[in-house]
């Protein structure tokens, strides 16, 4: 049976700060997190109310009888799903542990909050069924063409269905585009942040997230996501129940695919970092995939 130590144990002892360090690491590694609105989860569930209609006034001419109206509800349930990794360390840091925290900083943020947001794309399945995905989201292509009109087109889409633009989450490859956007003049279209020239800030005034998650691959004729666009503020929530949970081995053995890997035996220990999560969205029509416009990212 492993045998967890805990952040007080002689030898291998974190600052007790490191939870809430690497919590919000993620939460800056995310960009997911970073758009949608975050409320505190309880480990059973929360159900969550959904406008799906709201209530319709109208003109009456003077003694009618007003209109009645209702708006109309739903409630999705938000349940929490386990995201973890073990991140396993020779004993040399042990001697150096400045070098031990960094590298727990520098590492287990971004492995977390990559697969959170990569799940939430619609890479791979979803952990549960009261875990949404982006997968579902209309498609629209932005290539360097006309990237000018394809964004507007993007901006439309979601406004038609009833959403309000609220963030931009792009790849490389559209944060690129964004980057090279001119107008017939060779004037840059989307100015970049003043503190970073090479980071678009915002785009038609709505927050531009840089992100390295993996996003979903087109098939055949299917093309290649390169972002997602939509009413992050309004239309999405995450929850987590008590944030990044800290545990530490010197003695497991792990299973690391076909290796196995004896901690004590081989001088090593093991941290691990869990997180329980969940992820909800109330109507995926407010938000759009956007495609690179090339089958199988040609």
């Amino acid at each position: 049976m492993p045998v967890d130590i805990n952040r007080g144990t002689t030898g291998v002892a974190l600052p007790l700060s490191v939870a809430t360090e690497i919590w919000g690491n993620m939460v800056e590694e995310s960009a997911v997190m970073r758009a949608a609105r975050r409320i505190n989860l309880p480990g059973n569930g929360v159900s969550i109310p959904v406008i799906t209609g709201d209530a319709a006034a109208d003109w009456v001419d003077e003694t009618d009888a007003k209109p009645v109206a209702r708006p109309t509800l739903a409630n999705k349930t938000m349940t929490p799903y386990t995201l973890a990794v073990i991140v396993p360390f020779s004993n040399q840091f042990r001697r150096d542990l400045p070098a031990l925290y960094n590298e727990l900083v520098r590492r287990l943020p971004n492995a977390l909050g990559s697969k959170f947001d990569s799940t939430v794309f619609g890479v791979g399945a979803a952990p549960g069924s009261n875990f949404d995905q982006l997968s579902g989201a209309p498609s629209l292509t932005v290539d360097s063409t006309a990237t000018f009109a394809d964004l507007a087109a993007v901006v439309n889409a979601i406004a038609a269905a009833g959403g309000d633009l609220s963030a931009w989450i792009a790849s490389p490859a559209l944060h690129g585009l964004l980057l090279t956007a001119v107008d017939s003049n060779g004037r840059q279209f989307f100015i970049p942040d003043p503190a970073n020239s090479r980071t678009v800030g915002s785009v038609f005034g709505a927050p531009v997230y840089k992100t390295r998650a993996t996003m979903p691959s087109g098939a055949g004729a299917t093309d290649d996501i390169i972002g997602f666009a939509g009413d992050f503020a309004t239309s999405a929530v995450y929850g987590t129940v008590e944030g990044v949970q800290i545990s530490i081995s010197d003695q497991a053995t792990l299973i690391d695919g076909e290796d196995t890997i004896n901690l004590w035996q081989q001088n090593m220990f093991a941290v691990r970092a869990e997180v329980e999560i969940g992820f909800r969205v109330r109507d995926v029509n407010h938000f759009v995939k956007i495609n690179d416009g090339s089958a199988d990212g040609s």
